[in-house]
């Protein structure tokens, strides 16, 4: 099954929302807010100054986060504005994300923000692993927070007679054979390749991109299947397996379960743009975060503090997952599995310290 048939992100606005449970890609988008203006920047200069500039928002879900981009994109453009004295352009915000999220909520949520900012919205449903707008019809692109969503779980491992390959896990795990991390590292460079192509193609010769999402870490860098980088699925399928111990769920089920997800490499990310070929890399870099939504060297560890941060990254985890997650194994079982994974990840912080490496990539659109 395609993920798109069946991921979004929780709607609405009570406690299990996406738009509640978003802080940690808001520290994201904080982080990367420089490097986004610059790119913006550049691309309106380098794109001849249009009389519209087309803005192009990859996965933008619902809630606090969504208008951020739109935000920095005016401001951007009145920066240049000023220091060069050209003609404000009027600008075009394109706000995509699969067909399931809520786009009735969204559309409602538009009215305040164009009341107060200079420019015209539009959303547009779709996977962003195909074409979403008309050739050169863009000046820049930006998508943080959903590129490691991939278009479908592969394909070896969709298959029944595989039942076993990587047997009470969700995603790749240290105990996963080669194979798991093989045919995960194919999917995410076929995906990720087929994106850049697409959006290469959407793009005006010149304009810019900026791409924010999970990554390993140097340390790493060599090991896909690290808890670093897993640690969500690792936990929601221990999880799991406790509760099909308990006969709350069917074993077998978990079995056939493999997320769409992958966390690349910078390696990984830089290979894939430079061998497709319509992008040249201005900036690639990355930087921690820890699951509580604050700097790393911010965290202070309290007992109290473990049971909130965990209750707290349980919340976001399901207002993530959650989708899926009903999609496999039903709804009826998704209040007990998200109490269960925080006391998990409860006991898992009282022993451990961590973070998620998190990279952003300013690329610009080749000139033919």
């Amino acid at each position: 099954m395609k993920a798109e048939q069946v991921l979004h992100m929780n709607s609405g606005d009570d406690d299990k929302s996406y738009a509640q449970n978003s802080t940690i890609q808001n520290v994201r988008l904080s982080m990367t807010r420089s490097v986004r203006q610059s790119a913006i920047m550049e691309a309106y200069k380098s794109t001849s100054f249009p009389k519209t500039m087309s803005i192009g928002d990859l996965g933008c879900s619902l809630g606090p986060n969504t208008l951020l981009v739109a935000s920095d994109a005016i401001d951007a453009v009145e920066i240049v504005h000023k220091e060069l004295n050209q003609p404000l352009p009027e600008i075009h915000i394109q706000l995509n994300d699969l067909p399931g999220n809520d786009f009735n909520g969204l559309i409602n949520s538009l009215e305040g923000f164009k009341k107060t900012h200079r420019c015209f919205i539009s959303v547009v449903p779709g996977s962003f692993y195909g074409r979403l707008f008309p050739s050169h019809s863009l000046h820049f692109i930006h998508s943080s927070s959903s590129l490691n969503w991939l278009s479908q779980v592969p394909l070896d491992l969709q298959n029944e007679e595989n039942v076993k390959i990587n047997r009470g896990k969700l995603c790749i795990s240290k105990t996963s054979p080669p194979c798991v991390l093989e045919a995960y590292s194919k999917q995410f460079q076929r995906d990720f390749s087929l994106f850049l192509k697409c959006r290469g193609e959407e793009l005006v010769p010149g304009g810019c991109m900026v791409l924010t999402l999970l990554s390993r870490s140097t340390s790493e860098n060599s090991d896909p299947s690290s808890l670093g980088i897993g640690l969500q699925w690792e936990i929601l399928a221990q999880a799991l397996v406790d509760m099909a111990s308990e006969g709350i769920v069917d074993e077998k089920k978990i079995d056939l379960c493999n997320a769409p997800f992958y966390v690349p490499s910078l390696e990984e990310m830089k290979h894939a743009i430079e061998t497709e070929g319509s992008f040249s890399i201005k900036s690639i870099e990355s930087f921690d975060v820890t699951y509580n939504g604050t700097k790393v060297e911010d965290t202070v560890t309290t007992a109290l503090k473990l049971s909130i941060n965990a209750q707290q990254m349980a919340k976001m985890i399901r207002a993530v997952t959650e989708s899926i997650l009903v999609s496999h194994f039903g709804e009826e079982i998704i209040d007990e599995l998200f109490v269960r994974y925080s006391y998990l990840l409860e006991d898992y912080y009282s022993k451990n310290m961590h973070g998620c490496t998190t990279a952003v990539v300013f690329m610009k659109r080749n000139v033919p």
